[in-house]
């Protein structure tokens, strides 16, 4: 079914054609079944064929997701030049910049019309501004905009972010163009939302702070929102946002109490299909509340096949659970192979199950005071083992002292969560007590500074790391091969695993040779000019950034990690660069050119310079006019229209991306 999602989302595939023939082989594979069930036959033609069936329902679940498919979706009703009246239900409150109230709305109508479909919605931030709730049905008015594409190099892509959850375009508002239907309660999510509502409430209630009250939201309801940027920066450097994620650990500690009230049940006469039922819809009831989040959806579903499969009395194989549970999700959800919390929670849980035994057994403390730790850290290893590739791939770093900040933080965690709904449930009916307040706040802003201060030894966070998709693919092949090299002590494994240690060298080697080629870049930068020459492996960077804004770049950033570079320079801004045989003139706000003794082949306009473009061209004839993202938008609207008239090739960083000569 994975081969089948993956087909469908890197190739167009005819839907009917693939429906109709997944049809025709389902049919077969039920008949060829009925033939041979009571037969011993050793042939593989029934695998083959349920393989293929597979794939094809996994591009059919594909498609069906896909919205734009769907007659009445909007896309398929208006264009996106002309201004529109939406009537929109808000789905999904996501974090605000700095800028703007941001949600993810559902439409119900599009000028006067029924429609489907999502936008990512922009209320501009004010003292006026409300904040709105799940499931409040607006009415605005607005002109459909391209959420943007990445406009420097490797830059995370936003716009394929939100393709992959079906939104497609966004709108930007004011709260005074946006009408308020109605605020009333029609879907799951927006119960679930008010429950949270009154839950932050009442909590504010009994006295807990913004930090303390964050990081509740984040362990017991799985809201992440409101996290401070430095604390949720101090989570990631020590190795431990992922008690953040609601996920298998947090589902199995509520299913474990669950089982315990709920053990008198087994006494009544159906009692062993009452308490799975009730088990397994309070996982899911509390799976909602947390937002269905891919790590939360992922430990829920796992946990009621195990829940079910205890209380049938069948065993139970988790490499078995895991597969069942990936396999309903991905059905259900089938873009969610591509999210990265979904593929970074399999990972973790798969590593552990696989690799925490081999390296449990290595030594078996005697001791239950020595045992534990050793069990915790054996889990941890095995879990960053597990995750370590994807995680240099997606982030570019890697948290050296994780396993100490794991050893203190996940013993405690089981009575975090423990006395944190107890809170909860106390807080709802009014009985919360102050020293019960005061002792939670305090346990929970104890665990934020330990976190900063195992996050302070910078030396031990390992930033930059360049790992492409295939060096991914190559790390994991020596994680398998190694396991079982482990378990079978073979020839052909251990040769298996060593080729995949030369292939993993190979691919570095390769990207490494891949990378010795000169660029000259113009990167878009908003209010500033950044530009790039890249010599090898040597990034030389000349802009006007402060030193701290330079720092936290992350159009350099990114750029070093994904040219491989090794040594980066700055400097002052220049007016004329030359890039091998080509002679590139920077005009500034002074407008200084008429002086030129030369002939640039291109002309970077930069810091809004008044000028009359039309002589520009006329007097230098360069090949090509590049404006950055320094210049005033009124400037660059002018510049385009005097280029397309002089029929020359203008270059706008902010609607093109980066300017780049390799």
């Amino acid at each position: 079914m994975v081969v089948g999602i993956l087909l469908a989302h890197y190739l167009e595939l005819n839907f009917y054609v693939i429906l109709f023939v997944t049809i025709g082989l389902i049919t077969l594979l039920g008949l060829y079944y009925w033939s041979i069930k009571s037969k011993i036959n050793r042939q593989p033609f029934f695998g083959i064929l349920a393989c293929i069936c597979m794939v094809g329902i996994g591009v059919i679940a594909y498609n069906i997701q896909n919205e734009k498919l769907r007659p009445n979706h909007y896309t398929n009703i208006s264009s996106d030049e002309k201004e529109n009246t939406f009537v929109i239900q808000i789905r999904k409150r996501l974090k605000p910049d700095s800028y703007n109230n941001k949600y993810i709305g559902k439409i119900k109508a599009i000028n006067g019309k029924d429609a489907t479909g999502r936008l990512l919605i922009n209320i501009k931030r004010d003292s006026l501004s409300q904040h709105f709730k799940i499931d409040d049905v607006l009415f605005i008015s607005s002109t459909l905009k391209t959420v943007q594409k990445p406009l420097n190099p490797y830059q995370f892509n936003y716009n394929k972010y939100l393709e992959l959850n079906n939104v497609y375009h966004q709108v930007y508002l004011n709260s005074e163009n946006v009408f308020q239907l109605s605020d009333s309660k029609s879907t799951i999510y927006g119960y679930a939302d008010a429950l949270r509502t009154k839950i932050n409430t009442k909590l504010i209630e009994a006295g807990f702070k913004d930090d303390a009250l964050s990081i509740m939201n984040a362990l017991l309801l799985g809201q992440r929102q409101t996290i401070d940027k430095t604390i949720y920066s101090n989570y990631v450097n020590s190795g431990t946002i992922h008690i953040l994620a609601v996920s298998g650990l947090h589902v199995g500690i509520i299913l474990w109490i669950l089982n315990f009230f709920f053990r008198p049940l087994l006494y009544l006469k159906h009692g062993h299909v009452i308490r799975p039922i009730i088990l397994v819809s309070l996982l899911w009831i509390f799976a909602i509340i947390a937002g269905l989040s891919p790590s939360v959806t992922r430990a829920v579903t796992m946990f009621s096949v195990v829940s079910i499969a205890m209380h049938l009395k069948r065993r139970t194989n988790i490499y078995n659970t895991l597969v069942t549970s990936a396999f309903i999700i991905l059905l259900l959800q089938p873009t969610l192979l591509f999210a990265v919390g979904f593929q970074m929670s399999y990972l973790a849980v798969l590593s552990i199950v696989s690799i925490q035994p081999i390296i449990y057994s290595v030594w078996r403390p005697k001791y239950w005071i020595i045992n534990k730790p050793w069990e915790i850290f054996t889990v941890t290893l095995a879990a960053q083992a597990g995750i370590a590739p994807i995680s240099l791939y997606y982030f570019h770093q890697f948290p050296g002292l994780f396993f100490i900040s794991n050893l203190v933080v996940i013993p405690f965690l089981g009575l975090i969560l423990g006395i944190g709904i107890t809170i909860i449930a106390l807080a709802l009916i009014n009985i919360l007590p102050d020293f019960m307040v005061d002792i939670y706040s305090f346990i929970i802003n104890s665990l934020n500074q330990f976190i900063a201060w195992v996050a302070q030894f910078e030396n031990f966070l390992f930033r930059d790391i360049p790992f492409t998709l295939i060096q991914v693919l190559m790390a994991y092949l020596i994680i398998i091969t190694a396991i079982q090299v482990y378990k079978f002590r073979s020839f052909k494994w251990t040769a298996l695993c060593l080729l995949a240690i030369i292939g993993l060298q190979g691919v570095f080697f390769y990207n490494k040779l891949q990378t010795q080629h000169d660029a000259f870049v113009i990167f878009n930068r908003s209010r500033h000019t950044l530009i790039g020459l890249k010599e090898h492996r040597k990034l030389t960077v000349y802009h006007n950034l402060e030193d701290t804004k330079f720092n936290s770049d992350y159009a350099i950033k990114n750029y070093k990690v994904g040219e491989f570079i090794d040594d980066i320079e700055t400097d002052s801004l220049q007016t004329v660069y030359q890039y091998n045989d080509k002679i590139i003139l920077a005009i500034d706000s002074l407008a200084v050119y008429k002086n030129i003794s030369f002939q640039p082949h291109f002309i970077l306009l930069r810091n809004s310079p008044k000028l009359n473009l039309n002589r520009v061209i006329d007097s230098l004839k360069p090949k090509r006019i590049i404006a950055d993202a320094s210049n005033y938008k009124t400037y660059l609207k002018r510049w385009k229209e005097t280029c397309a008239h002089k029929k020359i090739p203008f270059h706008q960083t902010n609607e093109k991306g980066a300017f780049i000569l390799k």
